[in-house]
Parts: C-alpha cells; structure tokens; sequence
C-alpha cells in the first residue's frame, strides 16, 4: 500500500447500523484522539481489559499508545466506532489490525465498551474488518483469544470463523475467516483507500 499522509486517512470511514437502527461511525484512529482512546480503555471493566491486552493493566503503556495511533506504520491500523451520546462523540469500540503481505493475511483485535456489549457492535465491527483485511489484499483474517473469553469466542462463531489451535500458547485459542468476496463485492472506505492509493479509482471517486 502507498504511503498516505494521515490526514488521507481522515477522509475514510464507515458508517454502521445496528440493529435497533443507531449509527456507529468506525474511522482510523488520529493523534488527536490518543487521549480519548487512553479513556476508552482505563474506562473498561477488568475482565474485558484483561481479555483485550491478554493481562491486568489498567491503561495502554504509554509506547503502546504511540503505536495505536501510528496508522499505517508497518501495515498496522487501528480504528475506532464511535457513536454520538448527548451531542459529544463517544468511542464504544477499537480494534487493531496487521496486514501480512507474505501469508495474505490480517490479524486483528478488538474490544466493545462494557456499556455497548450486546448491541451489535462487535458483529458490525467484525464485518468491516474482513472488508478491511480485503482491501489490502488479504484471503484470510484471523485473531487469537484467551479460552477463557467466552464472549469473544461466541462472537467469533456467530461472524463465522473457524477454531483452530495456537500454534504458541496453551491459553489462546485461535479464530479465523477465509475471505471469499472480491473487495468491491463488500465495499467499506478502507477499500475505496486502498483503490485510491494504487490508482485504480477514477479521481472523482477516490475524493
């Protein structure tokens, strides 16, 4: 993917609709939002920070935090769904996904906001991650979770991926998702991006 300055990503997000009709914005995350997002997480119950990051912290470590909101370095993003509450953008959910050119495939992370759990989010999100993974090229996405986290692991099933064994860690079970659908077939502005970025669009499309 061709480098694009950060505020080419600001022009790509998603709007999402859950099931009872709300409207859940997923966008990459910008430097701005780095403070937001450090709440995003300090805000989460123990249990799902302790899924999220695979151990007890309170909040991001302040590198990691750096990296989040680093779009694009190393075919690494990260994207927020955001909902507005009372007039003010709130997030409700993150996730973080690394393209691997060589293995055609994405890994990828998220977590919901306790609050949001169980209002469709995770599935929409899910969704659009496999667009994501797609737009980049991508035949398989896949993410890893503690067995323990039944909720992710019921959410991973309910999207359609498969269960496999980890290949490193007795603790983690491993879901994943062949994408069959061409990219355009399951349009999201991540494709549009990657289109754009490789020339494939007529200009007055990738604006």
């Amino acid at each position: 993917m061709t480098a694009l300055r950060l505020d080419d990503f600001g022009q790509y997000s998603d709007t999402l609709r859950l099931r009872g009709g709300q409207r859940v914005t997923v966008r990459f995350v910008e430097p701005r939002d780095a403070e937001a997002l450090q709440g995003y997480f300090r805000t989460l119950s123990v249990g799902s920070r302790y899924n999220r990051l695979f151990g007890a912290a309170s909040e991001l470590p302040r590198n990691v935090l750096d990296d989040f909101v680093d779009v694009g370095a190393g075919e690494r993003f990260t994207v927020i769904a955001t909902m507005m509450v009372g007039g003010v953008e709130e997030i409700v959910a993150e996730a973080r996904y690394a393209f691997d050119a060589d293995g055609a495939s994405v890994e990828f992370g998220l977590s919901v906001a306790d609050r949001w759990q169980g209002h469709g989010i995770g599935s929409a999100l899910m969704k659009n991650l496999q667009c994501r993974a797609a737009a980049l090229g991508a035949r398989r996405v896949f993410g890893d979770t503690l067995r323990s986290n039944s909720t992710m692991m019921q959410l991973a099933r309910k999207s359609g991926f498969v269960f496999t064994q980890h290949p490193g860690d007795w603790k983690l079970v491993r879901f994943e998702r062949h994408i069959d659908a061409e990219p355009h077939q399951i349009p999201c502005a991540s494709w549009r991006l990657a289109a754009a970025s490789r020339g494939l669009l007529p200009a007055s499309l990738s604006n």
